[in-house]
C-alpha cells in the first residue's frame, strides 16, 4: 500500500461493561460513559507527533517520564496537555455512549456480548473520520487518498473479530442504521494496524484528547465534571457544515435522547 494521506490514531476512555455501573460517584462498578477517540493527521505531519508528545512531557518541570498517560497528570498538567496540542496540525473525532440508555435498549442482549458495544462504536468512529478525510482530500484538489488507522491495544479485544464485523459492514450486511458510511474508497481493513500504547505517539496524543473528554461527560469520585481540558480542544474536533456535534463529537443515544443533567448538556451545546 502506498504511503496514506491521512493517520488515525485511535483510543478509548472508560470500559466497555454495564452489567453493574457505577450507582454513585466515588461507587465501585463500572463506567456509566465507553469513549472512542481519534487523533487524525495528514501523513506529512505524523513526523511531528513524537516532538509534541516530548514538548508537553517536558513542560513538566522535573518529569522522567517517557510516555503520555493522561489519567497519571495532574490537573495543571493535563490543562497545558491540551493547550500545546489546541496549537497543533491535528484533527480529533470522538464517539460517546452512556451506557445507562444500554440497560432498556430493545438490543441490550446482543450488546451485553463481549466487543460488541465496542466494535459499534469503531463503526461510528471510521464513518465520520473517513468522510471528514475524504472531504479534506477534495477540498485540498488531492486525487488519490487513503488512511491509515492505528488502534491502541486493548486487553481481552480481538481486532480480527473486529476486522470481521467492519467487513460484513464493507459488504453490505449490516442492518442497524447510520446517518454516515464508512467511506471504503480511502480505507482497507487490511491495512489496520494494532499497537502498544507507549510504541506510538500518536496513541498518547489520542489517549490525552479522548480523556479529556471522558472527564468533561463522566462524573470522578466526587459527582463533578471537568469540561475545561475538553473545551481546550474546541478548535480540533472535526466538523461536517461547521458543526461539531454529531460528527466531531458524536453521542449514541443523541443529545436530544440522552438522559444527561444540564450542566453537561449545555457543556455539548457550546461546542463550535
Amino acid at each position: 500500500m502506498n504511503k496514506p494521506t491521512f493517520i488515525a490514531y485511535i483510543d478509548e476512555a472508560g470500559d466497555e461493561g454495564f452489567g453493574k455501573l457505577k450507582a454513585s460517584p466515588g461507587a465501585s462498578g463500572q463506567s456509566a460513559w465507553l469513549i472512542l477517540g481519534a487523533c487524525i493527521v495528514r501523513s506529512e505531519n505524523d513526523i511531528f507527533l513524537p516532538k509534541w508528545r516530548d514538548e508537553i512531557l517536558s513542560s513538566f518541570n522535573g518529569s522522567k517520564a517517557k510516555d503520555l498517560h493522561f489519567r497519571n497528570l495532574k490537573h495543571d498538567q493535563k490543562v497545558v496537555a491540551c493547550q500545546i496540542l489546541s496549537g497543533k496540525k491535528i484533527g480529533i473525532c470522538l464517539v460517546a455512549s452512556n451506557k445507562i440508555t444500554i440497560a432498556d435498549h430493545p438490543k441490550r442482549e446482543i450488546f451485553k456480548k463481549p466487543q460488541h458495544l465496542y466494535n459499534y462504536l469503531v463503526r461510528f468512529l471510521l464513518e465520520r473520520i473517513t468522510n471528514a478525510c475524504a472531504y479534506a482530500a477534495k477540498k485540498s484538489k488531492i486525487d488519490s487518498c487513503s488512511i491509515k488507522i492505528v488502534f491502541s491495544r486493548r486487553g481481552g479485544t480481538n481486532y480480527q473479530v473486529m476486522k470481521d464485523y467492519l467487513a460484513l459492514i464493507r459488504d453490505g450486511k449490516e442492518k442497524i442504521y447510520s446517518n454516515y458510511k464508512i467511506d471504503w474508497s480511502i480505507l482497507d481493513i487490511d491495512s489496520i494496524e494494532v499497537e502498544n500504547h507507549s510504541k506510538r505517539a500518536g496513541l498518547q496524543i489520542a489517549d490525552v484528547v479522548t480523556s479529556a473528554m471522558f472527564c468533561a461527560i463522566e462524573p470522578n469520585a466526587y459527582g463533578n465534571f471537568e469540561p475545561r481540558y475538553a473545551n481546550l480542544l474546541q478548535g480540533k474536533y472535526i466538523k461536517s457544515k461547521g458543526k461539531i456535534l454529531n460528527f466531531g463529537v458524536t453521542l449514541i443515544p443523541p443529545l436530544g435522547k440522552n438522559p444527561i443533567c444540564n450542566e453537561r448538556r449545555n457543556f455539548l451545546l457550546q461546542l463550535k
